[in-house]
Formats: C-alpha cells, sequence, structure tokens
C-alpha cells in the first residue's frame, strides 16, 4: 500500500485558437501546479475499485477510466483498490480530475509493476482527457494543440496564490461551446511572458493574463466577474479565471496578506496555496 498526490493546477493564461476537425478546439496556455492536493492510496484487490467520499458519476470518474484503460491495455491480470481522498473541487477550472487520472496511471505502474515508460502513460492519458498529459511534464508548461503538446518551461519564481470558488459548476465543454467567435490569434509570446513572470513585472503580466472563455462563463455567471474584482480590491495584484471557471485566483505578495483576504471572501470556498516551481 502506498499513497501519491495529485496537484492542482491554474491556467496563467488561455487562448483559444480555433475550432479543429475533431470538435476540439486548439488553445495555448501556460499551466503551473499549485500546492493543493488530491491524494490516492494504492493497495491490491481482486477487482478494480474507487473508494471515494466525492460525488462522482461511475461514468465520469476518471480515476476508475484510467484504471480500467490501463489494466486493458496492459493486459493485467491483477485488481486495484483506490480509495480517493479529495480536496480539490469538482468541475472548478483547477484540473483535479486530469490530476487524479495521471496519478492513477503512475500508482497502478508502480502496483501491478508495469515497467511502462513515460511515452507509453502519457499516451494513455491523452485518451482519457485534453489536460491529463500535463501532468506528466509538470510542474510549469505550455500546452498546445487541443492539450496533448505539452512543453515543459523553467521558472524559478514561486508566488502565493489565493484561489476562491463560488458555488457553481461550469463544464468545460459548454463554454467552449459558447465561446465567441472571433477568437484570439495567440499573439501571446511565451518567452516574454516567461520572463516578466520571473521579474514579478505584474503591469506585464495583467496585460497578458487573458482567458478567451471568459467571455461565455462571465455572461452566464457574473459572479465570478464580481469575484475577480473584490480579490484586486482586497489586495492581489493580478486576479484571473483558471481554465472554464469558476474558480478564480489572486496573486498576493505575502501569504498573510492572502489569508487576510480569503477571510473577507467568505462564504466561498478559498484556499492559500504556492505556485510549484
Amino acid at each position: 500500500m502506498f499513497t501519491l498526490k495529485a496537484p492542482a493546477k491554474i491556467n496563467w493564461f488561455l487562448s483559444v485558437l480555433g475550432k479543429r476537425g475533431d470538435g476540439y478546439h486548439d488553445i495555448l496556455s501556460p499551466m503551473q501546479c499549485v500546492t493543493l492536493y488530491d491524494s490516492l492510496t494504492f493497495e491490491y484487490s481482486d477487482e478494480i475499485e474507487v473508494i471515494t467520499d466525492a460525488e462522482i458519476p461511475p461514468g465520469e470518474n476518471l480515476v476508475y477510466r484510467a484504471a480500467a484503460l490501463l489494466k486493458q491495455r496492459a493486459s493485467a491480470m491483477k485488481g486495484a483498490r483506490i480509495n480517493l481522498k479529495k480536496e480539490i473541487p469538482m468541475a472548478a477550472g483547477l484540473g483535479g480530475g486530469s490530476s487524479d487520472a495521471a496519478c492513477t496511471l503512475i500508482g497502478l505502474n508502480r502496483l501491478w509493476k508495469l515497467g511502462l515508460d513515460g511515452k507509453d502513460i502519457v499516451s494513455l492519458a491523452g485518451m482519457l482527457g485534453s489536460d491529463i498529459p500535463f501532468f506528466f511534464n509538470g510542474p510549469f508548461a505550455l500546452i498546445e494543440g487541443r492539450g496533448e503538446r505539452v512543453t515543459p518551461l523553467k521558472i524559478n519564481t514561486s508566488y502565493v496564490i489565493l484561489l476562491v470558488k463560488p458555488p457553481v459548476s461550469v463544464s468545460t465543454a459548454w463554454a467552449y461551446a459558447n465561446i465567441n467567435s472571433e477568437l484570439t490569434k495567440g499573439d501571446n509570446n511565451i518567452k516574454l511572458f516567461c520572463q516578466a513572470f520571473d521579474r514579478r513585472d505584474f503591469s506585464s503580466l495583467a496585460f497578458m493574463m487573458k482567458n478567451d472563455l471568459e467571455g461565455p462563463v462571465l455572461r452566464r455567471f457574473p459572479i465570478i466577474g464580481e469575484l475577480k474584482d473584490k480579490l484586486l480590491k482586497e489586495g492581489a495584484l493580478i486576479s484571473a479565471m483558471s481554465g472554464s471557471g469558476p474558480t478564480v485566483f489572486g496573486i498576493f505578495e505575502t501569504r498573510q496578506e492572502a489569508e487576510d483576504a480569503a477571510n473577507a471572501m467568505a462564504p466561498d470556498w478559498c484556499r492559500v496555496v504556492k505556485t510549484i516551481v
């Protein structure tokens, strides 16, 4: 028996470049892991079992789907009991389900002693969901295509972040289906972004941190825009929406400032975290 941690992620910006022939959208997005984790405990069992207190419909449980896919593809004759403890909220734009799936593939490769290399596992990950390959190449990487093209980036600067999630859920598929027809030209220069990031150049970062999914999401859920504004009033240097939302985040100079802001954002779900470098 052993336990692995699956980190959440945030999108620093998210540019949607256009719709693909396969129905997905081409995107450009730097993503980074943060210190908020689900935990998964693995042990042998006669069949695949996923035990969790989270209300996840069986057909949408990426942990079970990842385990079943790996068992099928590797012709594994073993089972596993996976205990999933959720700390990352679901349908929040924080990648919890994708991170859990990546962690499941890593954990079962170890438990079942399959000896699969990274390419084999990442190939399976891409079959399960667009965000999953990132978690094999974190903690900071540029995501392109529909998410399958992942380029690790080196960043030396860590930030204190306050995550805030209002009591609504946003479907990623809905957000993409309702995006404006005028999509971004993808003019964000990732090299300049990384330079501004390491310099803590917040004026440049604020200019570059645009999320093309915010339009339809904010129209349907105005509270998200209100929370972004409130974060700035409470001292955040920058505020943005992560992924398809509804979680928003703010960068703070110190942990104490972030914790003070979290008290002011109550009763919404809040967590003070740091970016992982």
